[in-house]
């Protein structure tokens, strides 16, 4: 019932957190010439973070000539693949919530509806961690690529002394850590799903019916070889009750008779 109620969910998170992302920063370049200076350098990227196609003008504090600039690193593919395993992982999973509820036999009908879930989750599993753990590190030299400090460093005014190169404002990257957290959250989710799925397996059912069986094995051949045999009866007498109370009742007589000798010589 959790995969059912959190699964789709989480995995909308994941994709809307990262996928819905856009931000930017502010820099100011203040030249020793105040009019050439730019006080107001706004720099915007957003998913899927191919910075190095993010341009935008800086001055040089060389009269009105300003320079075009761009940032460095395209980290497209990690959250390309981070977005496209939370949005497949969410259509399988309201899919699985579809039939779980309204064809519940039919997915039990053959044994292949619990074999296709349990393969799908042990991939979708998989995936979440790969697609996390690599988007954990895209994230990582997002951050850096857009650094105020390390974009100030790509300005040529900024490296001349006389001028003054600040940061205004940084990138906010609070969405895109969550995306990271609820990608691990969905490997959680999805990896400790593996067992409940697995035991809706012919897998695990076949594993639970093999000790019983065996049981029914040994007790048959138990029977067949041991007590019940009627070969036993005859040399033993144990499954002859007649043949076992004739021989209780020799002994008995026996006994009799000897205690009767032994009373007749103690009376001599």
């Amino acid at each position: 019932m959790c995969m059912v109620i959190f699964a789709p969910l989480f995995a909308i998170f994941a994709f809307a957190t990262c996928g819905g992302y856009s931000g930017g920063l502010r820099l100011s370049v203040d030249c020793a010439n105040k009019s050439e200076s730019d006080l107001n350098i706004d720099i915007a990227f957003a998913y899927p973070f191919r910075l190095h196609q993010v341009n935008f003008d800086a001055p040089t504090c060389e009269g009105k000539r300003r320079e075009k600039l761009s940032l460095i690193g395209d980290f497209s593919s990690s959250a390309e693949f981070f977005v496209t395993i939370a949005v497949f992982a969410f259509l399988y999973s309201l899919a699985a919530t579809v039939v779980y509820i309204f064809f519940q036999n039919k997915y039990r009908e053959n044994n292949r509806g619990p074999l296709i879930d349990f393969i799908v989750t042990v991939v979708f599993s998989f995936l979440w961690l790969v697609g996390s753990s690599a988007w954990a590190k895209g994230l990582s030299d997002v951050k850096i690529a857009t650094d105020p400090d390390e974009v100030l460093l790509l300005m040529s005014a900024c490296k001349q002394q006389s001028n003054k190169c600040l940061p205004v404002r940084s990138p906010v990257m609070s969405s895109l850590n969550t995306s990271v957290v609820f990608g691990f959250l969905n490997f959680i989710l999805w990896a400790g799903n593996i067992w409940f799925v697995f035991k809706e397996t012919g897998w695990h059912s076949s594993g639970q019916r093999h000790p019983p069986d065996t049981m029914e094995k040994q007790s048959s051949s138990y029977n067949q070889g041991g007590y019940n045999q009627d070969s036993y009866g005859p040399s033993g007498g144990y499954n002859q009750p007649g043949s076992y109370g004739q021989h209780t009742y020799s002994q008995a007589a026996g006994i009799n008779k000897r205690a009767k000798k032994t009373n007749q010589n103690t009376r001599k």
